[in-house]
């Protein structure tokens, strides 16, 4: 990150050009790779399967450790996964792109003209549904000054069918989210009191 110029967008009120040139970062990233050659690029790691996986890990250590609120949330994330199309769903049947792996905007570098990528350490396989709700579902999107998601999202042409992955994709992410923040440790946290209990706030709102 040190040899390129320019200022990590997470931590940041991004303005509309801002969030513009990220846009463009992102499409650019994904059509980086040509198809025959993405075809035989290996699938990222922690995709869906490994995150569902991992979730009915968690619920039955992780529930009897949290206050009512995020407990709540919890209970309704589980519900709607066990509904959702996504617990039950092979590879999705929408275009292939190049992914990062990594939604964190500490990793998008803003130089005042563009935006420039950096941390490939989980790249892969993927597709846009999927890699847009990394994005807008990472902690780093909204836990100091959140990303204007409607506004970011609205500079991709997404078919139907990535659309309504879309919004699983997010409530998906935002599961994920939940637990890991409830699991932070209260001696030693990576973010500020009350983060877990603002996460199920917004996982409730992805659900509604």
């Amino acid at each position: 990150m040190s040899r390129l110029v320019g200022m990590p967008l997470r931590g940041r009120s991004l303005e509309g050009g801002q969030i513009k040139a990220l846009a463009a970062a992102v499409t650019r990233m994904h059509e980086a790779v040509p198809p025959e050659v993405l075809a035989e690029v290996p699938l990222r790691p922690g995709r869906q399967d490994e995150l569902i996986a991992h979730l009915h890990s968690w619920f039955p250590k992780a529930r009897p450790r949290v206050n009512h609120e995020v407990g709540r949330a919890m209970d309704r994330g589980m519900d709607w996964l066990a509904q959702s199309p996504l617990e039950s769903a092979g590879r999705p049947e929408v275009p292939n792109v190049f992914g990062p792996g990594d939604g964190n905007l500490a990793n998008y570098l803003w130089d005042g003209d563009q935006v420039q990528v950096v941390d490939f350490e989980d790249s892969g396989l993927s597709d846009r549904a999927f890699e847009l709700a990394e994005i807008t579902e990472h902690v780093g999107s909204w836990v100091e000054h959140p990303l204007a998601v409607e506004a970011f999202l609205a500079h991709f042409d997404l078919t139907r069918t990535e659309s309504v992955r879309l919004v699983d994709c997010r409530r998906l992410l935002a599961l994920v989210w939940l637990f890991l923040l409830a699991s932070d440790d209260a001696d030693n946290p990576r973010n500020p009191p009350g983060t877990a209990e603002r996460q199920a706030s917004r996982l409730l709102d992805l659900l509604a």
